[in-house]
């Protein structure tokens, strides 16, 4: 296949796709939409390339039908291509849970700045440099805002492409206060607020969560293996069943991966707070 008809096609995919351009934004991946697939495309293809040829040389060494795998060549090529592309997903995630665990604390630096009588540009210039996260995109805002951009059209422009909707709500909240001519950091105060609200009922859902999961852990990584591991040691000496070194080290790369498992499942539904 040409590459002019290979570039049409992500071209045609990137139009099928219209919020990826936003999403990339958001993730701070400066591709564009048909540059990123391209190379999706490509790092797909190599790693279907080596996972297929490291497969085939394991079923050739163990005497398995090989032919087999070429059947698969194109589940496996769209199955990387459909999680890669998912990556400016993931960033985006990662980088909102960032955002959380600090909106708090610079939400309520700003309310204080701006309470003591600090200039909304130099509260924000302020926040920049105090928090490392947030910090940056107050400090694309007041980047734009040297080089001649309005306030208002500088937050507009960052409130798009920022990937937290609590840090949305604080930037829409200082443009309708810039807007009305109202006060920011009154109008600032009540967002916080809530932000905080919704945050202490994310810790308490957090909280709910652990119960069942605890009791899943006492249950399946350390009753089971204990109980199940006399248990068959007893039936092997009446089946006269060998427990072998092999069957040992599986049973032990399961129970590792029973613990993986949870570990993960509790980092994933942890709440990105921070107190």
């Amino acid at each position: 296949m040409k590459a002019g008809a290979l570039n049409t096609i992500f071209q045609r995919v990137a139009k099928a796709a219209p919020m990826l351009k936003m999403k990339l934004k958001q993730a701070g991946i400066d591709d564009k939409p048909e540059d990123f697939i391209k190379k999706t495309f490509v790092s797909a293809f190599y790693m279907t390339t080596g996972l297929v040829v490291a497969l085939f040389l394991v079923l050739a060494k163990f005497n398995v039908l090989k032919g087999i795998m070429f059947v698969f060549v194109p589940v496996i090529f769209f199955v990387m291509f459909f999680y890669m592309i998912r990556l400016p997903d993931l960033k985006i995630s990662r980088k909102e849970k960032d955002i959380s665990k600090e909106i708090v604390f610079a939400g309520r630096f700003l309310i204080v700045e701006l309470e003591s009588g600090v200039p909304l540009y130099n509260a924000m210039v302020n926040v920049s440099k105090n928090y490392e996260v947030i910090g940056r995109y107050f400090k694309e805002i007041t980047d734009k805002i040297d080089l001649g951009t309005s306030m208002e059209d500088a937050l507009n422009e960052a409130v798009e492409f920022i990937p937290s909707n609590d840090f949305r709500k604080i930037l829409w909240q200082i443009i309708n206060s810039i807007r009305t001519g109202s006060n920011v950091a009154k109008s600032l105060y009540s967002v916080m607020e809530q932000i905080t609200k919704d945050q202490i009922t994310e810790v308490n859902k957090y909280g709910k969560k652990l119960n069942p999961l605890a009791m899943f852990y006492m249950i399946v990584a350390v009753i089971l293996p204990s109980l199940g591991m006399t248990m068959l040691i007893i039936l092997s000496s009446f089946i006269k069943f060998e427990l072998s070194l092999t069957i040992l080290l599986a049973l032990a790369g399961f129970l590792g991966f029973v613990q993986f498992m949870f570990i993960s499942m509790v980092k994933f539904s942890r709440p990105a707070i921070e107190f």
